[in-house]
């Protein structure tokens, strides 16, 4: 395990060795998504060492100099600074930047305390809380999201029924539902609670779009409260909901 920046860096510099594609240097560096990119080429918002950029096939070597809305970036400068956070995301933000139905983002609230603009690790449902990564590296949120990578992901869940041990042993092997797989999630009871509510420790190492709801919901159970509390090497400490504090930024290579 590293937990320097120079393991980051190596990796970037092997990503930026050759001549790539303008909106994969751009997620790399964490400064937007390879869509948004794709939109600013597409509203003449980017130019390459003074030429306006105008396909978004367009390609680029570490040497050049790109410029968005007049504010420069050399993507070759070893002052390429990758940073992560750790947010404890609160109940009733939704994960994204731009939200149809009005609903306030994570974003609203974690840019301003970050002072600059990130990108998440992943994500958490609307209803869902606890560790929420933060970074403005997309090379480091690619690797840190990826199934090979294997980093667990931790929760502690409340749900309504009777969980069986027939059920562990079927989460355990990994389930199909809908034709979608999902790899297994290792279930431990923390304590009963009162009634049919119930307090879990759930592990898993792949996370679909609400999937721990998805397969309790399989067995008629319901989800009335999740918590991420790791992630990977990262845990949640004693932070409280809305807060959120810098980490070092770990590559295992």
């Amino acid at each position: 395990m590293f937990s320097n920046n120079e393991k980051v860096f190596q990796k970037f510099e092997r990503l930026m060795s050759k001549k790539i594609r303008l909106n994969k240097a751009l997620s790399a560096l964490g400064i937007c998504s390879r869509r948004e990119a794709d939109r600013l080429i597409s509203y003449r918002q980017i130019s390459v060492n003074g030429k306006l950029v105008v396909e978004t096939w367009c390609k680029i070597s570490p040497t050049d100099t790109i410029s968005i809305n007049e504010k420069k970036y050399t993507i070759g400068d070893r002052g390429f600074n990758p940073r992560v956070w750790i947010y404890y995301k609160p109940r009733g933000l939704i994960t994204t930047r731009h939200d149809k139905e009005g609903r306030k983002t994570v974003f609203e609230d974690v840019d301003v305390k970050i002072g600059m603009r990130v990108i998440s690790v992943g994500r958490l449902d609307f209803n869902s809380e606890g560790l929420l990564l933060m970074t403005n590296d997309g090379a480091f949120a690619q690797y840190a999201m990826l199934p090979k990578t294997a980093w667990e992901r931790r929760y502690k869940v409340r749900v309504f029924g009777e969980v069986t041990e027939e059920m562990r042993s079927m989460l355990k092997k990994g389930m199909c539902i809908e034709g979608v797989k999902y790899a297994p999630l290792i279930v431990t009871t923390i304590n009963r609670g009162n009634g049919k509510n119930c307090w879990l420790n759930c592990i898993l190492k792949e996370g679909k779009n609400r999937e721990i709801r998805k397969l309790f919901g399989y067995f008629g159970i319901s989800v009335n409260k999740l918590i991420r509390y790791q992630y990977g090497p990262y845990s949640l400490g004693n932070l409280m909901p809305g807060e959120v504090k810098e980490a070092d930024v770990h590559f295992e290579m």
